[in-house]
């Protein structure tokens, strides 16, 4: 048995675990990689592996950096059975052809670009048809049942308290049919907090042979808040942003975090803690997710308190295009929702681009920001960033708050794993940046957890799984990118930077003496390095 690391290795998207038994083989997620453009680029490339051979996915829950290669898979071959809960699939009815549409709607403005270079088109990674086609691929399972999903394997969903259907995977692999030896494997998938809105505390058994544990935010401790404080918090910061003048963005997750959002608003507005002011949730994919949360209410926890559930006059749903161009007429006094939560891709980014050089403007952010994405830089205090190709100054005031996380923090991924023990072989740290995993790995052991039994992988490594010894064996095989760039900026970052840094100083300079002294500088270094 082997399990190939083929994403979230080293770093915290594109998860996918590919599995070879004697019998069969089959995917745990078939995530897509965000961050760096070098990571992006891998999105394109093909697989490690043939998608004709794989005989069906196991998906742990709907996130695009776990389920949006999912059509990709399916349009080169893929013919299998993807297994996942049900409301894991009622998001994806909406989010998969999102993904698809955005990514046509980029490489068309790409492709407007190249042509004005004079260099080749390229092709989307999959169309919004292509990602409908592959919904009729999944097959939806219950929580906490055994569902026999391919040759010698069966499974078992267990809730994980992330999402709205995000589940622990739980796998049981026949390795020796003659004695009915089975190796025991669970995929924790993205773990959520203690005390969630919306759902239980996660679960799964305990005594496993391996645990692939996810690593997001493993070091980092958050304010451990109930939900008074929770939106306590929420209150003074809408109330200062408001205060100032200007618009709020708060730049969301379209699944879950902008429904928790969206009922604490609800529940400081109906008690009169902020005043009623313009809300608009300009997202069509977290409108849709909201109506996917209202089919599935019975589902959801703490939602007593707002009898109309993600409903008020003055929250407005923007689904058209021509209603999103509107809201940039408004310059004060309105809080405007749209995604992406990193400020990726979306709506988001004509807001930012409208807003973030007003003084009186606010920008919220509420979740992870992976590292080399614009919601990071913002977070780490930009000066000024690119948008769409235009530089933009940030004088907007950013503010970032971590308790509507949907991942469990440091201490807690250390529980979970410890409600979990005996693991007799392996424990694999993924989903994580370095920092990350280092530190989840420390945490384990200062539990008792013997040191070689925790493990590292990087991207593309590929690990003998062995019959309970103890011992994991790596497979030499090469790596599609180095482990240096997948955990660090790359050059594109770097470029960026220098573009930003480069404006900045003509822009300062006295004349236009002084900044052709600058360019001519920077001539100079660029021939020094054609000469070398």
């Amino acid at each position: 048995m082997r399990i190939t690391f083929c994403g979230a290795a080293g770093t915290v998207t594109g998860s996918c675990y590919w599995m070879k038994t004697d019998q069969c083989q089959f995917l745990v997620d078939c995530g897509m990689f965000q961050g760096t453009k070098t990571l992006k680029e891998l999105n394109y490339g093909t697989f490690p592996f043939d998608p004709k051979k794989i005989d069906f996915v196991l998906l742990t829950h709907a996130h695009i950096d776990h389920s949006g290669l999912i059509p990709k898979l399916v349009k080169q071959g893929f013919k299998g059975p993807v297994f996942s809960t049900q409301g894991t699939f009622d998001l994806l009815g909406y989010m998969l052809p999102d993904s698809g549409f955005i990514q046509e709607m980029e490489v068309e403005r790409l492709n407007r670009r190249n042509a004005h270079r004079g260099r080749p088109t390229v092709e989307p990674i999959y169309g919004r048809d292509d990602a409908l086609a592959a919904l009729k691929n999944f097959s939806t399972v219950d929580y906490e049942s055994w569902r026999e999903v391919g040759r010698g394997v069966r499974a078992r969903f267990w809730n994980a308290g992330h999402i709205l259907g995000a589940a622990s995977i739980e796998v049981e692999v026949a390795t020796n049919r003659r004695d009915k030896r089975v190796e025991r494997i669970l995929f924790s998938g993205d773990i959520g907090p203690e005390h969630k809105l919306f759902h239980p505390d996660p679960d799964a058994p305990e005594n496993w042979d391996y645990i692939c544990c996810e690593a997001t935010y493993g070091g980092r401790e958050r304010q451990d808040v109930t939900p008074e404080q929770r939106r306590a918090i929420l209150e003074k910061e809408v109330n200062n942003a408001l205060k100032k003048g200007g618009n709020l963005l708060i730049p969301s997750f379209a699944v879950e975090r902008t429904q928790e959002l969206l009922l604490d608003l609800i529940v400081l507005f109906n008690e009169g803690r902020i005043r009623d002011v313009p809300v608009f949730l300009d997202s069509p994919l977290a409108i849709h997710a909201t109506d996917v949360f209202t089919k599935n209410a019975g589902e959801l926890e703490d939602i007593k308190s707002v009898p109309n559930l993600f409903k008020r006059a003055n929250i407005r749903f923007t689904e058209s295009v021509e209603e999103s161009k509107m809201i940039a007429r408004v310059t004060g006094g309105a809080i405007i929702m749209a995604g992406s939560g990193m400020c990726e891709a979306g709506r988001i980014r004509h807001h930012l681009k409208h807003n973030l050089w007003r003084s009186e403007a606010t920008v919220m952010l509420v979740g992870y920001q992976a590292r080399g994405t614009l919601g990071s830089l913002l977070s780490q205090g930009a000066e000024t960033v690119k948008i769409m190709g235009e530089s933009i100054k940030v004088a907007a005031a950013i503010r970032q708050i971590d308790v509507y996380s949907g991942h469990a923090d440091g201490s807690e991924l250390v529980k979970w794993v410890q409600a979990r023990l005996p693991v007799k072989s392996a424990i694999f740290l993924t989903h994580g940046e370095e920092a990350g995993l280092t530190a989840l790995r420390e945490g384990l052991e200062e539990v008792g957890v013997p040191v070689e039994r925790i493990v590292i992988p990087q991207l593309d490594d590929v690990v003998d799984l062995t019959d309970g010894e103890g011992k994991v064996q790596f497979r030499r095989k090469p790596h599609r990118l180095p482990r240096e760039v997948v955990r660090e900026l790359d050059w594109h970052n770097d470029l960026a930077d220098f573009t930003l840094r480069l404006r900045e100083q003509l822009d300062a300079a006295a004349d236009d003496k002084r900044r052709k002294a600058i360019l001519r500088r920077v001539t100079r270094a660029l021939d020094a390095g054609d000469r070398r």
